[in-house]
């Protein structure tokens, strides 16, 4: 190699030299479809679903065991509610606190968002892409908690048959209250996100998770659940359908305003 020679980065990193016209002229459905792929194609080589298959197995081992010990026969709804209740009390927003921390660190860690945001695209597709990523694999561990819980509970009463639940099963029931469940979580989703992509440690992502959670089992009956992020999932298990639906609401339409904020004011940064 001529040590005379000088280095020439790539056109993706180069701001002085012109992209080509093919990137230039794609639209922008395109370049945000492109990120989307680059993401969950990252997706596959980390740890993300991983934890999207571990967290709701918990769940289900923990049905699967807990109805063995039991005496009588519970009701099939009370024991789906009481799956859904643990994912949305405990399991959801520690998922979703290590689901964006892990990552957010894919690029904080080898620090390649300067090479990223020199990319011929908008920046925000970039934290788009992030938010698409998380939400999908969000939406994948509830359809798991679903596809897991049942086969336990069938399991355990094929095992102990004194134990096996009564009632009807009513499993679109159970479907409609994990969707709602999912939806209420957006702002708690948008949050976590937010933070992670906003500081290069880990810490304060997981800082605010652990202490939103912990705030959130203390707190449950507090009238400020209806708004608590952390809170607003497990609402949707409410006795009182006004309170569900208010923190349903909550959830959903803050979400989506949250993650257009966060959008915006990532997009404007020039670091991360």
């Amino acid at each position: 190699m001529n040590p005379n020679r000088a280095f020439n980065p790539p056109a993706a990193v180069n701001p002085t030299k012109p992209m080509s016209p093919a990137r230039a002229t794609a639209p922008p459905r395109a370049r945000l479809r492109t990120a989307i792929a680059v993401e969950a194609a990252k997706l596959q080589r980390s740890l993300a679903l991983l934890l999207a298959l571990v967290a709701p197995a918990l769940i289900a081992v923990f049905v699967f065991f807990n109805l063995l010990r039991l005496q009588t026969a519970p009701e099939w709804d009370i024991t789906l509610k009481g799956a859904a209740a643990i994912w949305a009390f405990f399991m959801l927003p520690m998922s979703v606190t290590a689901l964006t921390a892990l990552l957010a660190q894919t690029e904080h860690s080898v620090r390649s968002w300067d090479y990223l945001r020199a990319l011929p695209l908008p920046r925000w597709h970039l934290y788009a892409a992030k938010a698409v990523s998380v939400l999908a694999v969000v939406a994948a561990m509830s359809l798991a908690l679903a596809a897991l819980t049942l086969p336990a509970i069938y399991g355990a009463s094929w095992i102990k048959p004194a134990i096996a639940p009564t009632g009807s099963v009513d499993i679109a029931g159970f479907l409609w209250l994990l969707t709602r469940i999912y939806l209420a979580a957006w702002l708690l989703i948008a949050i976590q996100l937010w933070i992670a992509l906003r500081y290069a440690s880990f810490v304060p992502a997981l800082a605010t998770g652990i202490g939103g959670t912990f705030f959130a089992v203390v707190a449950t009956s507090a009238q400020i659940g209806q708004i608590l992020p952390w809170q607003i999932p497990v609402n949707q298990l409410a006795a009182d359908p006004a309170r569900a639906q208010i923190a349903l609401a909550i959830g959903l339409f803050g979400g989506v305003l949250m993650l257009a904020l966060m959008l915006w004011r990532l997009g404007r940064r020039e670091w991360v």
